[in-house]
């Protein structure tokens, strides 16, 4: 006898369609060509399928963005905080490369105009922050970073120079620059004294 097809397998391979479908449309065109239309025909689904599960455009590429993340920036622990302090920064890096083409630089000049899309991305990255306060956690207590050490600087201080870069269109830091810049953050979180 033949099972019913299940519908929230469906749905699934649908919205798995259109996030796949959101990300190739705005690495082949920029953002600016990106329209739900453009979505639903790469994905093979109407725009009402589209419109029930997202509110706009930059929503989709946002959930598209938030899933490939997931796989591409890690928070390793291999015993070597400026080892995964690299690993991390080239895989953000790696994601905002081509900047005119890459969705993550999208959804964050999106976002500069969509307040609910801002919200939206600052809760996607919650929990990237606290993998990356996890990861230099650990660091303290291996004795890598003093105690005193301030997370909240230390996020600054690393991510600051990429998204530095891209507000400015001054092209991404390769792996050497990463390595430099990774090397004199610990060093300035470990001479940091707090009591000045």
């Amino acid at each position: 006898m033949a099972s019913t097809p299940d519908p929230a397998r469906r749905s699934e391979r649908a919205r798995l369609a259109v996030l796949d479908a959101a990300l190739a449309v705005c690495r082949d065109n920029g953002f600016a060509q990106l329209t739900i239309e453009a979505i639903a025909e790469r994905a093979g689904v109407s725009k009402k399928t589209i419109y029930r599960w997202w509110p706009s455009k930059g929503a989709v590429l946002l959930d598209a963005v938030a899933d490939s993340a997931t796989t591409l920036v890690t928070y390793e622990d291999t015993g070597d905080l400026a080892r995964d302090m690299c690993a991390q920064l080239n895989s953000v890096v790696a994601m905002l490369t081509p900047q005119e083409t890459s969705p993550l630089a999208a959804v964050i000049a999106e976002a500069q105009r969509e307040p609910a899309l801002a919200q939206a991305l600052r809760d996607q990255m919650r929990p990237r922050i606290e993998g990356f306060e996890e990861r230099l956690r650990r660091a303290q207590h291996a004795g890598d970073l003093p105690a005193h050490a301030d997370l909240g600087v230390a996020l600054d201080l690393f991510y600051g120079p990429i998204y530095h870069r891209l507000a400015f269109h001054f092209g991404m830091p390769d792996e050497e620059e990463i390595r430099s810049r990774v090397d004199h953050v610990i060093a300035a979180l470990r001479a940091a004294d707090p009591a000045r």
